[in-house]
């Protein structure tokens, strides 16, 4: 994600909040639309900037956890599941992955649309519709004979429910993918973490 890192740095640790990193012409575009004369440096201002916005986000998000953000009235999948009986949850569920637990609930991978993609042998959705008609036989067979537990992706980047902010923003920048499974102590499931809505509720640029 490097446009995530280029703009958006996430440190480990509560004390080192995520802080927006503003480039030279940021500050200067900022000082222009302050009315008046500011005796303060280009550097100065990009200091004060990024302390107060560290501050800000502490005070904001200091108790705000990932058992706060999650859905948690989610139904996951079983390795042994039919790919068809899955797209099926999946789609029922209106989400675009969900979690595959075993059988004690705890987390063992995540099965996504892209992992579809890769058991219809394309790497994206143009290239699924050029190969229509040979895939429409693709699908049906491989739905039928593929299971969950082969094609899921694992293992499989997780947070914990008492994760702060700064610890899911450093786990979603590990990861492209458009969700993380939730868990507890054990690695059972709490919940789904999905990208959109933490980066629309924190309100926060260059996650999404």
């Amino acid at each position: 994600m490097a446009s995530t890192t280029s703009a958006f740095s996430a440190q480990s640790g509560d004390s080192h909040l995520v802080r927006l990193d503003l480039t030279e012409e940021d500050v200067i575009d900022a000082m222009r639309h302050i009315p008046g004369y500011l005796d303060i440096s280009t550097e100065d201002f990009r200091v004060l900037y990024q302390f107060a916005s560290e501050h800000a986000i502490g005070r904001l998000f200091k108790n705000l956890r990932a058992g706060d953000l999650m859905l948690s009235a989610i139904r996951p999948l079983q390795p042994q599941m039919r790919l068809g009986e899955a797209a099926r949850e999946i789609t029922g569920q209106r989400l675009k992955s969900l979690p595959v637990v075993d059988e004690q609930g705890r987390v063992i991978g995540i099965l996504t649309e892209t992992d579809f993609l890769h058991c219809m042998g394309a790497n994206s959705y143009l290239q699924l519709l050029l190969n229509l008609a040979e895939t429409q036989k693709t699908v049906s067979r491989r739905c039928s004979n593929n299971s969950v537990g082969e094609m899921m992706s694992s293992p499989v980047i997780t947070v914990g429910e008492s994760a702060s902010v700064n610890e899911i923003i450093t786990s979603f920048a590990r990861h492209d993918g458009r969700s993380m499974p939730v868990v507890d102590s054990t690695g059972q499931l709490r919940g789904l973490l999905l990208r959109k809505e933490f980066v629309r509720a924190c309100r926060l640029p260059g996650l999404s």
